[in-house]
């Protein structure tokens, strides 16, 4: 290796472990600007297409501000409280429905979950546990979430940092590809390219379809009549980055309430089934083909590697950036196997 190339290395390792340090003593800093960041980020691909329908970059910018706010407002005044009441609610619920589920099993499988055996009695404590630390859990997470982030901070440090992004997309996209060493320009432009592709579809395609499932599912299992159909659609929902994940566990817990409430009513739990069985097809059929694509290049095994091992060592703040560096680590993967397989090496 020339003295060139191993300086290079040295700059590259030196930027990266800065990286690190950056996340690991100012992650609750850095965190509303990165997602100022993220925010902008989405909402760049509407403001280019404000500008193609003839706004500036300023009237495209408050547009979208604007329609973010309201529909922010609407959200956290409608939406949010009918998910937190549910989700104490079906906490609370647990010991009900757990009873309920394991005298069922008694009587069906009396050998396997009969009174004295040890699957029954872990079953009937099972629902006094999700009681007591269900709620527990929701405040511990509110308040862990109030601990990392000045709130007042988050909801003006990101929209402010976001629409500055925003405003100056192009600008400051310019001064970056400028900085880019002049020799491996086009090099580095192509992995952009190839990480920004990987991002889009994630971020924006996946997003869209984990929104997308998450009202659909909400708004079907209210009306179907299941009781926490909205706190369980919406979860389902957002756990659907992960494919099939949130269907099946959103599916299961569905499917366990609706034989709660619905016994001996077999259409209504089949209604409940065919949510899910639809939402799946659909979403697989023709929500992420059109969204999405063939343009993630992201593995669920290495996707969820990498939620655990960024937010077990930045907290929050890793599982934010987790998908990125995860898309951005793929896409560096993938370049040095091709340069690999160009190699003498491996001739």
């Amino acid at each position: 290796m020339t003295t060139t190339g191993k300086r290079q290395i040295q700059y590259w390792a030196f930027a990266l472990g800065a990286l690190i340090l950056a996340l690991w003593f100012l992650g609750d800093v850095l965190l509303p600007f990165i997602l100022g960041a993220v925010v902008a980020y989405i909402l760049n691909p509407v403001a280019e297409k404000l500008e193609s329908k003839g706004f500036s970059r300023p009237a495209a910018t408050a547009l979208i501000t604007l329609s973010a706010t309201l529909i922010f407002v609407l959200t956290a005044l409608l939406v949010v409280p009918a998910i937190v009441s549910q989700a104490i609610s079906l906490f609370e619920s647990g010991p009900d429905l757990f009873n309920s589920l394991s005298e069922w099993l008694s009587k069906t499988l009396p050998s396997v979950f009969g009174e004295s055996t040890t699957l029954r009695s872990v079953m009937n404590s099972a629902g006094d546990v999700l009681k007591e630390r269900g709620g527990e859990f929701l405040s511990t997470a509110f308040s862990s979430a109030a601990n990392i982030i000045d709130l007042a901070m988050l909801f003006v440090i990101v929209p402010v940092v976001a629409v500055y992004l925003l405003l100056d997309w192009h600008r400051m996209s310019s001064t970056i590809y400028g900085l880019l060493p002049r020799k491996h320009e086009p090099v580095i432009r192509d992995l952009l390219k190839k990480i920004d592709k990987t991002l889009a579809g994630f971020i924006r395609g996946t997003g869209s379809v984990c929104i997308i499932l998450g009202v659909y599912y909400a708004i079907s299992l209210m009306l179907v009549g299941l009781k926490f159909g909205l706190v369980v659609g919406f979860a389902a929902g957002l756990i659907s980055f992960i494919p099939y994940l949130g269907a099946i566990l959103g599916g299961l817990l569905a499917l366990g309430l609706a034989l709660f409430q619905f016994w001996n009513e077999w259409i209504s739990v089949a209604m409940v089934v065919g949510v899910f069985v639809f939402g799946q097809a659909v979403e697989g059929n023709f929500i992420t083909p059109k969204l999405v694509g063939d343009s993630v290049g992201l593995h669920p095994v290495w996707l969820i590697m990498s939620l655990s091992i960024f937010g077990s060592l930045f907290g929050f703040l890793g599982l934010l950036v987790a998908v990125p560096l995860a898309a951005i680590i793929g896409v560096l993967i993938r370049f040095f196997i091709d340069k690999y397989k160009h190699s003498e090496l491996y001739k």
